[in-house]
């Protein structure tokens, strides 16, 4: 997928709007044992990479070491209706970072309020001596808004032949 693909699929006003309100994604990775994963975590999206923090001691940092391809997937919507997804596809760059990665915290400050975020933030510099920031640098982007039509093209090629 060309670089202008890739921002035109996450510059659409529905995969905005899932960039700017969410801050929980489900990343799929290869773990060390060749089989595969997917976990929740916490992304950040700088508008050129999603950063995820973690511990240095968490199973994806050294399985990512081995294996960096990944995917990204965050989703919305409570009814079909509403349902919207963003898909990513990407490798991640893993960096071991002295204190906390300061990513992390913009992202949970999407979520507090300042009071609850001052919180999080005393707790998390305790707690985190050092962090890994994996960063993933989209090489594949597709935004689907069920809802509104922009569906999977199998979908749309079925839905064609069923005369919807």
């Amino acid at each position: 997928m060309q670089r202008h693909e890739i921002d035109n699929e996450l510059s659409t006003t529905g995969a905005q709007e899932l960039l700017d309100s969410a801050s929980a994604a489900h990343l799929a990775y290869t773990g060390k044992d060749g089989t595969p994963r997917v976990i929740p975590v916490g992304f950040f999206w700088t508008g050129t990479e999603f950063v995820i923090a973690t511990a240095t001691t968490s199973p994806k940092v050294s399985a990512l070491a081995v294996r960096p391809d990944v995917a990204l997937s965050i989703d919305g919507g409570d009814t079909p209706g509403q349902a919207r997804a963003l898909s990513i596809r990407g490798r991640a760059d893993v960096a071991i970072v002295d204190g906390v990665v300061p990513e992390y915290l913009a992202a949970a400050r999407k979520s507090m309020d300042a009071g609850a975020a001052a919180e999080f933030e005393k707790n998390v510099r305790v707690m985190y001596p050092r962090m890994a920031r994996i960063a993933i640098v989209p090489r594949w982007a597709r935004f689907y808004d069920f809802g509104a039509g922009r569906i999977p093209k199998f979908l749309q090629d079925l839905a064609a032949q069923a005369g919807f």
